[in-house]
């Protein structure tokens, strides 16, 4: 009797892996052989705005013969298509695949920019891996401006992990609006308040000048007013040196004149 139902189980099985395997080939000879009829195309929005649009990676796929409509599905080389998009300058990555329903579907994911350079060596933004990206038509991300003497070496490196630092803080963020850098590599910044400039001196001693300068803004700045000087020198060793504005010189030889009078 065990044995009886054993083979009829056996059977069954054996029944059913049969219409299976037939049903699974048959489906996927149907899929391989049907002519991709569109293409789905997702921008992964990682900075609130995209730059790169569904029909730029089409247009790009025309370009480089790689466009799947029309073709059959066995045809498509998605490990191509991948490599052909990543090669853009403002992707980092592609991901391309088939689907059940005979189309293909394209996920983008987009460079992250962390700087902006403006220099004699073109204009162009450093992204968040330290690589130059060109600069977008028609977009402008919301990240630190450097300008002045410098390649792109020094802004891959110094000025990277200046601009990452300021980023990531939740105080210095806001706070500056542009680094200049001279020919001899003395950094000045440009604070997005008041008419100052921030004298840095080298970009190699960045995180113990800002923590001066915060405590300055803190006791100093907050107390006296934010237009009282025109520059703020942080090269020097545990010391702040500022230049008074034109107005607050004049202010202080008038309130000098009256107290000698």
């Amino acid at each position: 009797m065990v044995k009886k139902i054993f083979t009829v189980f056996f059977a069954v099985l054996l029944l059913a892996y049969i219409v299976f395997s037939v049903v699974y080939l048959n489906f996927f000879h149907t899929s391989e052989e049907t002519v991709c009829q569109r293409i789905e195309v997702e921008i992964e929005n990682t900075l609130g705005q995209n730059y790169i649009s569904a029909n730029d990676v089409i247009s790009r796929m025309k370009a480089e013969k790689i466009f799947p409509v029309g073709k059959n599905m066995k045809e498509i080389n998605t490990s191509k298509i991948e490599e052909k998009l990543a090669n853009n300058d403002l992707i980092k990555k592609a991901e391309c695949f088939k689907t059940v329903g005979g189309y293909v579907k394209i996920k983008v994911y987009q460079r992250i920019p962390v700087l902006r350079i403006f220099s004699q060596n073109g204009s162009y933004y450093v992204d968040n891996e330290r690589n130059v990206m060109p600069v977008p038509n028609n977009f402008a991300a919301y990240v630190p401006v450097a300008c002045g003497n410098f390649n792109s070496e020094y802004a891959k490196k110094q000025l990277y992990d200046f601009a990452n630092y300021l980023q990531k803080d939740k105080f210095w963020d806001s706070q500056i609006a542009q680094i200049y850098v001279f020919a001899n590599q003395d950094v000045v910044l440009t604070p997005v308040v008041g008419n100052y400039r921030i004298i840095m001196g080298k970009i190699e001693d960045y995180k113990q000048n800002l923590d001066k300068l915060q405590t300055f803004y803190e006791k100093g700045l907050n107390k006296i007013g934010w237009n009282r000087y025109s520059t703020i020198n942080l090269k020097y060793e545990n010391q702040v040196v500022c230049t008074l504005t034109g107005a607050a010189l004049k202010a202080r030889s008038e309130m000098s004149d009256l107290t000698e009078q």
